[in-house]
C-alpha cells in the first residue's frame, strides 16, 4: 500500500509544480537572464545525465565501451553527421568494443 501512496504523493507533487508554473507572473519570464537560463538548462541537464548514464555503475566511475560510443557520437556529430548516422555510429562502436571484450 505504501507505493500507491508514494505514487499520489508525486502525482499531487507533479501537479502542483505545474500549478506553481501557471501563477510565475508573465513579465517575471520575459528577463532577458531568465530567457537564457531556461534556453540553457535543459542542455545542461541533458549532459549531466548522459555523463552519469554513460561513466558510472551506482557508485562507481567505469570507463566501458559506452565511453568509446559516445566518443564516436561526438566525432560525428563535430563532422556535421545526421542524426541517425550519429546514434549509428555510437551503436556499431559500443557493439564493437563490447565484441572485442571491452
Amino acid at each position: 500500500m505504501t507505493v500507491w501512496i508514494a505514487i499520489a504523493a508525486t502525482a499531487a507533487g507533479c501537479y502542483l509544480v505545474k500549478l506553481l508554473g501557471l501563477l510565475v507572473p508573465a513579465g517575471a519570464l520575459e528577463r532577458p537572464l531568465v530567457r537564457r537560463l531556461a534556453a540553457l538548462l535543459p542542455v545542461a541537464l541533458l549532459a549531466a545525465l548522459t555523463a552519469q548514464q554513460t561513466f558510472s555503475t551506482g557508485h562507481h566511475l567505469e570507463l566501458d565501451a559506452r565511453g568509446a560510443g559516445l566518443a564516436a557520437a561526438a566525432v560525428a556529430l563535430l563532422l556535421r553527421a545526421p542524426f541517425l548516422v550519429i546514434v549509428g555510429a555510437a551503436v556499431l562502436v559500443t557493439a564493437g568494443v563490447r565484441a572485442l571484450g571491452g
